[in-house]
């Protein structure tokens, strides 16, 4: 029994080192209107060590995001990223957002942004665009929630399926 024990060890051992945890590509972006602001609210969340590659990738900066030797750069090439693979959309109209900033939970970066003076009574339709990460990762998913007039409407967006709408 003791050998049988040891021979099952022997022969699983090497199956069980060349096993490889699948990692998830996913972001999860909320998008809420603030009556009291007048305001569209988002905040996109996307795991640090895969913007940082795409960083790297894209304009050759090693940014260190979340760490003590984070560039001063950062959040400027977070925004600028941000600006070419994340498009908002209302009545069909592109419209620019600001970038407010960002911070980390664990191995999550949480990134904010706002489009202020927003007329809920002239919004016909919202939409998004979001290409984040597609252009690093072939399976990355990129979640999107809409939470405005009382509707609520979530999508799963993709490289081959990058946009979402919610009419109201």
């Amino acid at each position: 029994m003791k050998y049988l024990k040891k021979s099952l060890l022997v022969l699983l051992l090497p199956l069980l080192a060349f096993t490889v945890a699948h990692k998830f590509y996913v972001s999860v972006t909320n998008i809420n209107y603030s009556e009291k602001n007048q305001a569209l609210q988002i905040t996109s969340r996307v795991f640090i060590d895969d913007f940082e590659q795409v960083i790297l990738e894209r304009y050759n900066v090693e940014t260190h995001l979340a760490t003590d030797s984070e560039t001063p750069l950062a959040d400027e090439y977070v925004e600028k990223y941000l600006r070419t693979k994340f498009l908002m959309y209302i009545n069909g109209e592109q419209i620019k957002y600001t970038f407010l900033g960002k911070q980390y939970d664990n191995d999550v970066m949480i990134c904010y942004l706002e489009i202020p003076d927003v007329d809920l009574g002239m919004m016909k339709s919202i939409g998004v665009e979001n290409e984040v990460l597609t252009d690093l990762f072939d399976e990355q998913q990129n979640v999107v929630h809409f939470r405005i007039k009382g509707k609520k409407k979530s999508f799963v967006l993709i490289k081959e399926n990058n946009k979402g709408m919610l009419n109201l």
